[in-house]
């Protein structure tokens, strides 16, 4: 888990971007420093929960084994994932995630909503690394 990206379980599940108080541009992931808008005069960063819902933008298959930090141990199994890009309609930012496990690029239309969901990045013995999914709604897996 990467800190100060997200919150909460179940429903209340969100992911937590900034919000520049002088011109209301929102950040994801979060900026805690500065605006990075170009055109502000720089305001207070402000900590917010983010659309739980939004729109797929666009999607592709990841077909490779991700590099480090990630799962790269050839004898453990690993599973091509889809990876969405959504707009979240409130924000008008477009947020990268992987899909729950399940749904594949066959299941995905640009257009269609979906809905941000904790999911797993990997565990062992000692440690869940928790991260982020996005599934269609109407979905269950």
């Amino acid at each position: 888990m990467v800190s100060g990206w997200f919150a909460g379980d179940g429903n209340d599940f969100r992911l937590l971007g900034t919000r520049c108080s002088a011109c209301a541009s929102v950040f994801f992931p979060r900026e805690d420093a500065h605006c990075r808008n170009p055109g502000c005069p720089g305001g207070e960063l402000v900590e917010v929960a983010l659309s739980g819902r939004g729109r797929v933008w666009s999607y592709t298959d990841s077909r490779y084994r991700p590099p480090s930090p990630y799962v790269t141990d050839p004898e453990l199994s690993w599973e091509p994932r889809a990876l969405i890009a959504v707009e979240l309609a409130a924000e008008r930012i477009v947020v990268l995630g992987q899909s729950v496990p399940g749904v594949t690029v066959a299941d995905l239309t640009v257009g269609m909503e979906v809905e941000i969901v904790p999911g797993v990045l990997n565990e062992d013995a000692e440690t869940t690394w928790t991260t982020w999914h996005w599934r269609p709604t109407g979905v269950t897996a």
